[in-house]
């Protein structure tokens, strides 16, 4: 939309929306941090609604998953998934404090509100609304911490709300959409390499085995994996790049210029198309580690090349027969569905038997950019689709 057409947006009847985004933002939620001051938040709002929920925390009892259930306990209900933590913002230049929510030409600038507090503040908003309209069929709202490191938090909610909730009809993650409908997205594992040489003066080469080098030669070989894939691309796959990618982006080793590196770790990420997966990538990866590291053995045998997997969330894998992409496209009245590239927890929720699907306010540009928003006119979007979302569990 134009930035015109944001400045125009006529904002009336959404205050209410506006100020649980402000209040979503103003929790200090960094993946680093404890999610928990949030979370206590919303649970004790929830509850004055007569909802009933349940917390999952994490090992350390520092962060903690939140679903609760609006109406009654029966199958059939639709579940609204939203992340409570969002990305940092060391070194990047906001012109405006990212813990205060700053409305100013028709757009809600603030750390969170794209991805994705929004979704959730609106959905919260409502929640007397909810209530009021006397639901026959359940809405469950499963709010997830450290997804912005991997989808870390989410699995063992789902496993918990698999147990004790009646069986959902529908999961729609309200990440950042333009309100589109979303029944696909790439997986996303991360790994961390770990090189260990043999040091000897630099001048020794032929007694010394370089970490680094070896490093070198493993991050060579995942760019090579990418440009395999990239040239045996389906070009009817609907993602973009349509094929798994991998990428080596951090890189830590050596100590002086004149001694052979003993040790270099690097991390690394593939993003995975369904069809695919990580661990067949992984093993790719590791058929080639192994020949380097007996070739570095044979020089000295405490060389070593070890990968720890670091994270693992599975694609949303676009279906045919999707119940949740059926509803989202009643309400939304678009006839299409697309898929998008980026990770999200649909993944999992898809893994454990739910139909899920991808619907949600604001645009994936804005995720992770100093200066975050989201316009005003989807939020009005938002309250739309959770208010018609209301009406057909009433009925």
């Amino acid at each position: 939309m134009p930035d015109d057409a944001a400045a125009s947006f006529d904002r009336s009847g959404l205050d209410h929306q506006i100020s649980w985004i402000a209040r979503l933002v103003a929790h200090r939620t960094v993946s680093s941090e404890s999610n928990l001051p949030l979370i206590d938040d919303v649970e004790a709002y929830l509850r004055e609604h007569g909802a009933r929920c349940v917390r999952v925390l994490n090992d350390e009892g520092t962060k903690a998953n939140l679903y609760a259930v609006i109406g009654p306990s029966v199958p059939g209900g639709v579940v609204l998934s939203g992340h409570t933590d969002v990305v940092p913002i060391t070194g990047q230049d906001w012109v405006s404090d990212p813990w205060t929510l700053e409305e100013k030409e028709g757009r809600l600038y603030g750390r969170g509100t794209c991805d994705m507090k929004a979704f959730s503040a609106i959905a919260l908003s409502l929640v007397p609304e909810m209530v009021a309209a006397g639901l026959n069929k359940p809405i469950i709202f499963a709010l997830s911490y450290d997804e912005e490191i991997g989808c870390l938090g989410a699995p063992r909610m789902i496993e918990q709300i698999v147990e004790d909730v009646p069986a959902p009809s529908a999961v729609i993650v309200g990440e950042p959409t333009m309100m589109k409908v979303v029944d696909g997205h790439k997986g996303i594992a991360s790994f961390r390499t770990t090189v260990t040489g043999f040091t000897t003066h630099s001048s020794q080469t032929d007694r010394g085995v370089s970490a680094v080098e070896a490093a070198a030669k493993l991050i060579a070989k995942i760019a090579d994996m990418r440009e395999w894939r990239a040239q045996k691309a389906d070009v009817d796959c609907p993602f973009y790049p349509p094929y798994s990618t991998m990428t080596v982006n951090v890189v830590e080793g050596g100590t002086q210029l004149n001694i052979m590196a003993r040790e270099c770790q690097f991390d690394w990420d593939c993003r995975v198309i369904p069809g695919e997966t990580a661990d067949a990538i992984c093993a790719e990866f590791q058929e080639f580690a192994d020949g380097l590291q007996a070739e570095m053995r044979a020089k000295a045998s405490v060389c070593a090349i070890s990968t720890e997997q670091l994270t693992n969330a599975p694609a949303l894998a676009p279906r045919a027969d999707n119940p949740a992409a059926d509803l989202a496209k009643a309400i939304t009245g678009l006839n299409s569905t697309e898929v998008v590239s980026y990770a999200a927890e649909a993944g999992q929720f898809q893994g454990a038997g739910f139909a899920t699907v991808i619907c949600g306010p604001g645009s994936i540009d804005q995720a992770h950019q100093a200066n975050e928003f989201i316009s005003i006119e989807q939020v009005a979007a938002g309250k739309r689709f959770i208010r018609k979302l209301i009406a057909r569990l009433s009925r």
